[in-house]
């Protein structure tokens, strides 16, 4: 499938943008919820885009409600929650699927191309993590358990 910046995606404004406004960062994408035990893991995410943005990394969140409808609320309640509770400054995007028949394109190129343990496409909870090297490659997946400061050598590598 290539590079993933001929994708387009809405923000969390309402803005569409290009992925390709990213291009040439490395990128850590990422399906997020409000209501979920991994929630907290926004304030690891924040603190990597912190630390590593002035080096061409950015992390593009996309809330996802398709897991234990942890993610019920529409997008300017998204918005005002990460900014209040988290101090979001990295990109978050609006609501989307990324499994079943409604899924954003996005999401079924990351699947195809940096599958999950033993080869499994689907995602299976909130804060599945996807590393993109700064071709615009999908180059590895994490589950949910793995936190986000657990991942700041391997963005390193990619830079």
């Amino acid at each position: 499938m290539g590079d993933i910046y001929h994708h387009r995606a809405r923000l969390i404004d309402g803005r569409e943008v290009g992925l390709d406004e990213w291009r040439g960062q490395v990128l850590l994408i990422v399906n997020t919820a409000s209501k979920c035990g991994f929630t907290p893991q926004y304030r690891g995410l924040e603190t990597l885009y912190e630390n590593l943005r002035h080096k061409g990394f950015a992390v593009l969140a996309f809330p996802c409600n398709q897991f234990g409808k942890q993610e019920p609320d529409d997008d300017a309640q998204i918005a005002e929650f990460c900014r209040t509770n988290f101090n979001i400054s990295f990109p978050l995007f609006a609501k989307v699927d990324v499994n079943g028949p409604d899924a954003h394109p996005l999401f079924e190129q990351l699947k195809e191309e940096a599958p999950g343990l033993l080869g499994s496409r689907a995602i299976k909870w909130n804060f599945t993590k996807f590393l993109v090297n700064r071709a615009g490659q999908p180059v590895e997946r994490f589950a949910p358990t793995v936190k986000p400061e657990d991942l700041a050598s391997r963005i390193i590598k990619l830079f």
